[in-house]
């Protein structure tokens, strides 16, 4: 029997929280454990029922970017994906700062915010296409990354070729099947290239990435970037 994804739903609006657990318990592989209105409910559930990800709202009471950081602090293996009507670059900025895995908007189809949730399981991650390509553009985000290039050169060959695959929008699973590595190994040279590059998630990776061997945004969003070489 495949596994099943385990996703809690925190919105504070119930019509809209019921919509997406219809979307996403009809597909195959993906369990919703719980559906919630409030922050503190959302990091209740967290701890109860331990999911793979949590689908967050950015602006209920409460206030869901600080909740994501108290989320990871307390169970950094969850996925915390923000899914949200905000565009506000201040809102994502912080959601990213976070460390969250997703900046889903509302306006996503079901079909599609399936295959994203089936994407962060397997350790991808989500930038809605609009606001990647407004990343990259303003160039907010790099830490002390710098846009020469330079830290990358600081690189290994290993890590530099996880990145490139990391660009692509593999996941980890992905990337070890791949390079022949374990998954957990995968995820150490993961927070290698971070340390290194100075970012603070995989999303900001993906666009120092794009930024320095000029990979482009594709339709789809930053989880698969119409042209990089790996």
């Amino acid at each position: 029997m495949p596994r099943q994804i385990r996703v809690v739903i925190a919105a504070e609006h119930p019509l809209y929280r019921d919509g997406v657990a219809r979307a996403l318990s009809d597909a195959d592989g993906i369990e919703i454990v719980a559906k919630v209105g409030g922050i503190r409910e959302a990091e209740a559930a967290v701890v109860e029922m331990r999911p793979a990800i949590i689908l967050l709202d950015i602006s209920p009471p409460g206030g869901g970017v600080q909740a994501a950081r108290r989320i990871l602090a307390a169970k950094s293996d969850v996925c915390v994906a923000m899914l949200t009507i905000s565009e506000r670059d201040d809102d994502v900025k912080a959601a990213l700062d976070a460390g969250v895995c997703a900046y889903i908007l509302k306006g996503i189809g079901g079909a599609e915010l399936v295959q994203v949730v089936r994407d962060l399981a397997d350790g991808g991650l989500y930038v809605t296409p609009a606001l990647a390509a407004r990343m990259l553009r303003s160039k907010p985000l790099r830490g002390g990354a710098g846009s020469d290039g330079s830290a990358i050169q600081d690189l290994t060959k290993r890590e530099e070729d996880i990145l490139r695959m990391l660009a692509l929008g593999l996941s980890n699973r992905e990337i070890g099947a791949r390079v022949g590595l374990q998954e957990k190994t995968v995820k150490y040279y993961m927070t290698t290239v971070l340390q290194k590059l100075s970012v603070r998630n995989r999303v900001e990776a993906a666009l120092v990435a794009q930024e320095a061997w000029g990979c482009e945004v594709s339709q789809n969003a930053v989880r698969a970037p119409a042209r990089c070489s790996a």
